[in-house]
């Protein structure tokens, strides 16, 4: 079979062979359809180093049908759609765990909405850590997949109006179509400025920062600034490239949430998830922008590092 790989050397993407893996009495086998790219971690984490990372970790968001069960697993059937945390490969192993979500029956999902499920069950949990109330104004800074989701699922929270806000113009026109009621192109509008505008010089209730990458670092001091007295600052993104700036003046009668604060097990968040999914709360389907065979993986990866303003949803097709 074939996987992804990163050996040693910046953006050096392949496709290894390997033997189809064997699978012990816990656990089950996966034979892919396809394969969610995650921008935020598998570049900034995995794609950008100089080191080779282990295939393992590349990726993490991976639906396709049971093909091999062990004498022991009783929740699993040949045949079953699932989807799996598991990285980009043609076969996957996996052990099921009734807390943990990591395999999730598709049911009527189709494989590539399967495939945001890992992200989006984030997003429900990070959504209700944030301490969204109805009626409040929101802002999500940054639309790639994850800042997409959050403004999606925040919906349910009957917030008042979200504001959206991300340099790319592709970005900005998919935010609107999915939700949005007002989406700021920062390239063009100063995003502070303008959700000041937007609310009467008192700020945002919540600003939700999504912003990963080098352009995080300048995104985190712009929710300081664009938050009113006594709202909430949640920082959801990673992988900034460098330390982010905590000014003391700015946060003084704010409070900063910082990513997931539930102990609710993931699977019964998942299970969530996957019925907004179901029901398009989440419309994952209108997230997807391109599909590539997997022996173009490495095109996949080029494309979202070159062109991010070309691209929000890749997925990498096994069949």
């Amino acid at each position: 079979m074939l996987q992804v790989t990163k050996p040693e050397g910046f953006g050096n993407i392949q496709l290894e062979e390997v033997p189809i893996p064997d699978i012990n009495a816990r656990q089950i086998r996966v034979e892919t359809d396809t394969t969610l790219i995650s921008r935020g971690s598998e570049l900034f984490r995995r794609y950008i180093m100089e080191a080779a990372v282990p295939p393992s970790i590349m990726g993490y968001s991976l639906t396709g049908v049971v093909d091999a069960v062990g004498t022991e697993v009783t929740d699993y059937q040949v045949g079953e759609r699932v989807m799996v945390v598991a990285p980009h490969a043609q076969y996957v192993v996996a052990e099921p765990d009734a807390t943990e979500g990591r395999i999730v029956p598709l049911d009527d999902v189709g494989f590539e909405e399967g495939t945001f499920l890992p992200l989006a069950t984030s997003a429900v949990a990070w959504s209700d850590s944030s301490g969204v109330k109805a009626g409040d104004t929101v802002v999500v800074l940054g639309q790639g997949l994850v800042g997409s989701l959050m403004m999606q699922v925040l919906r349910g929270y009957d917030p008042a109006r979200i504001i959206t806000v991300d340099a790319l113009p592709l970005r900005c026109e998919l935010s609107m179509q999915l939700g949005a009621d007002v989406a700021v192109n920062a390239d063009e509008t100063d995003p502070v400025e303008e959700v000041r505008r937007l609310t009467d010089g008192k700020g945002a209730d919540l600003v939700i920062d999504c912003v990963g990458g080098y352009a995080g670092v300048k995104s985190f001091e712009q929710a300081q600034d664009m938050t009113r007295q006594y709202g909430i600052i949640q920082l959801i993104a990673l992988y900034q490239q460098g330390p982010l700036p905590l000014h003391s003046s700015k946060m003084m009668s704010k409070r900063l949430v910082a990513g997931i604060l539930t102990d609710e097990p993931r699977s019964q968040i998942a299970a969530r998830a996957l019925e907004k999914i179901r029901n398009g709360e989440i419309r994952a389907s209108e997230m997807v922008t391109h599909r590539f065979g997997y022996t173009e993986a490495k095109a996949a990866f080029d494309l979202l590092w070159n062109s991010p303003g070309d691209t929000l949803g890749v997925l990498i097709k096994w069949q």
